[in-house]
């Protein structure tokens, strides 16, 4: 026997598990199960393609095995099994890097760090909350040798050689004072029912259970070993809609999510004629935790004739898709079809694309219908559905009808054709403001003329948002135009404002050779009302947000450095009161002074700090 230390997200994760979710203990019997289906799916798709597994009798089935006098509770199958590398790597192991983020974000609150863990799923270590020590007995398919995994769940585990006939896995629990009211009969039949009816195998109860025979004084207890199936076993996708509630769809939704709240939504499609197929999808209320993660776990499982093919294919649902929970069953494609022939398949292509059109449809059925629901889904989906609109020109008039925006005029969020109907007739663009932070952003000098004038501005804080919307470029021959780029400014411009821009040429010459190679140009603004200053950037150059985001990814953009626009509002008190000044030094310390809270107002970091500073102690020196 060989001991081994967990690794340290392991045992941060069992230690949350056991202290945060105790009142969710039970869900162990749905994660365990769940676990157990997937190898017998996997070694389902090997007996029907893979000749070395085509000879082996496999008669696929789950037992849960109850020893009350013992104390345990066993659950057996005989799917594909694991090897001594593979309990390591599932059991000791958390190799994917969102789990580490994951684990970044735990605050403490246990409350909020049960539905945190809830998005993350458990999985197999949730027993840890019912047992003082679990025993894993495992033989891989195709090998000879099997071995065992014993761990108590607090620091580590051991591993042994073991004997065992059958392919599978035997996961023993070991109750504790908290498991023991699952040790019961009645009450794992209850949360199989609850949570694994319709898992597509068959799930036995092995146990003892107590009769009575004979009548009155002569009526004597008697033990019975007893061994029935406790749940549905059929594909709960295959069935007609007619004949589902519900209540069918959330409980199969929680099983095969690894959620436990009901989902937001479920879509469930068969289709018949030149392609046969069933789709089921669901929608999460939360957003997984990985969903922003480049290693993120698809959610969509591939069946061909109900076998399972894989669950591990990305190319099944486009990425902006990937918070989508269900199931593609073709009747269409080849039980042996190859990952590499999946991603160039004609069949699974239309599927796709139908499925992804039917997704939006019913998203669009719920904006329109049920609005507070489908603010929910927006709350947590919406940067997603703004990655469709880059990536899948074919779906973006749709896309464009369901992605919201926070906006300069309402509360919550906005779609584009809300802030359509809310133009004026005169208005000749849809106005929007990019950036990092909404409060910044909604406290930007930008939007003081499109506020005087009664122009609702969107406001787009998400950090795709320079690099999808320009994309767009209209909506229903609309232009969609950022205030922070020079072109929008045009829009604004009156006779007067033209008058102003002749008053102030001498002064705003002298900024800008002031200024030199610190800005590609300063002008007279016609968008600022209280404040002296504001940055833009020029119609043809990428946003400040834009070039901080490249930069943290370590691209240049092959330009060199990128210079705003310096806007000066010329009826400011500042510029009226200096801009007949002769004193040169003092105008260069005020026109630096000006591009420096220009660019602090837009939430951006000073390049020299010190020399703001010292500019700025001068000018209030002078000043006093």
């Amino acid at each position: 026997m060989s001991q081994h230390t967990f690794q340290t997200e392991v045992s941060q994760l069992l230690h949350l598990i056991i202290h945060s979710l105790y009142s969710h203990s039970e869900i162990f019997v749905r994660e365990i199960v769940s676990n157990a289906s997937d190898a017998l799916d996997k070694l389902k798709y090997l007996n029907l393609t893979d000749d070395e597994f085509k000879s082996l009798k496999f008669d696929p089935r789950i037992t849960i095995k109850l020893d009350e006098k013992a104390g345990t509770i066993t659950f057996i199958d005989n799917g594909i099994g694991m090897n001594q590398e593979d309990l390591v790597e599932n059991l000791g192991t958390i190799a994917r890097s969102g789990t580490k983020n994951f684990l970044k974000n735990i605050s403490g609150d246990a409350k909020k760090d049960s539905n945190l863990i809830g998005q993350f799923g458990v999985g197999f270590y949730s027993a840890f909350m019912v047992a003082d020590k679990i025993e894993v007995v495992s033989k891989k398919a195709g090998e000879d040798k099997a071995c065992k995994w014993i761990s108590d769940g607090k620091t580590g585990y051991d591993l042994a050689d073991a004997e065992k006939d059958e392919q599978g896995t035997e996961i023993t629990l070991f109750v504790n004072e908290a498991g023991k009211e699952y040790a019961s009969a009645w009450k794992l039949k209850d949360l199989v029912k609850k949570y694994s009816n319709h898992i597509a195998f068959p799930i036995f109860l092995d146990y003892e259970d107590t009769e009575w025979e004979g009548e009155g004084d002569d009526r004597k207890e008697k033990k019975v070993h007893k061994n029935e199936q406790i749940n549905n076993a059929s594909a709960l996708w295959k069935k007609s809609k007619s004949e589902l509630k519900d209540e069918d769809y959330n409980e199969f939704y929680k099983t095969f999510g690894m959620d436990w709240e009901d989902p937001l939504l479920h879509i469930h499609t068969k289709a018949e004629g030149t392609l046969e197929y069933t789709t089921l999808f669901f929608i999460p209320k939360k957003a997984p935790f990985d969903l922003y993660q480049a290693d993120y776990k698809p959610g969509v499982k591939l069946y061909v004739k109900r076998v399972f093919i894989t669950d591990d294919e990305k190319e099944l649902m486009p990425t902006y898709l990937r918070f989508l929970r269900g199931v593609i069953d073709s009747e269409d494609l080849p039980l042996n079809v190859s990952r590499e022939i999946l991603q160039q398949n004609k069949v699974l292509a239309s599927i796709k694309n139908a499925s992804v059109k039917k997704v939006l449809s019913e998203l669009k059925n719920l904006s329109e219908k049920d609005e507070k629901k489908y603010d929910e889904f927006i709350q947590e989906f919406n940067r997603p559905l703004k990655e469709g609109l880059y990536s899948d020109y074919a779906n973006r008039d749709t896309l464009l009808e369901l992605v919201r925006f926070k906006s300069t005029s309402v509360e919550g969020y906005t779609s584009l054709a809300s802030y359509k109907d809310r133009m004026p007739e005169d208005q000749k663009a849809i106005y929007y403001i990019t950036g990092d932070k909404e409060e910044v952003l909604r406290k930007s000098p930008l939007l003081e003329a499109y506020k005087k004038k009664g122009l609702e501005v969107l406001i787009m804080n998400d950090d795709i948002d320079d690099i999808v919307i320009p994309s767009i470029g209209k909506y229903n021959e609309i232009d969609l135009k950022a205030i922070n780029k020079s072109d929008a400014a045009e829009d604004l411009k009156t006779e007067e404002d033209k008058e102003k821009e002749k008053e102030v040429e001498p002064f705003i010459k002298q900024v800008k050779d002031a200024l030199g190679e610190r800005v590609k140009d300063v002008v007279a603004s016609n968008r600022l009302t209280d404040s002296p200053s504001c940055i833009i950037m020029d119609a043809n150059d990428p946003s400040l947000q834009m070039q901080q985001m490249m930069k943290a990814m370590g691209q240049s953009m092959g330009m060199g450095e990128i210079k705003p626009i310096l806007e000066i509002n010329p009826n400011h008190d500042i510029v009226l009161k200096i801009k007949d000044s002769k004193d040169k030094e003092f105008i260069t310390d005020v026109a630096n002074l000006l591009l420096d809270q220009a660019f602090l107002a837009e939430g951006a970091e000073l390049k020299d700090p010190t020399g703001f500073v010292t500019r700025l102690n001068r000018v209030i020196g002078r000043a006093l």
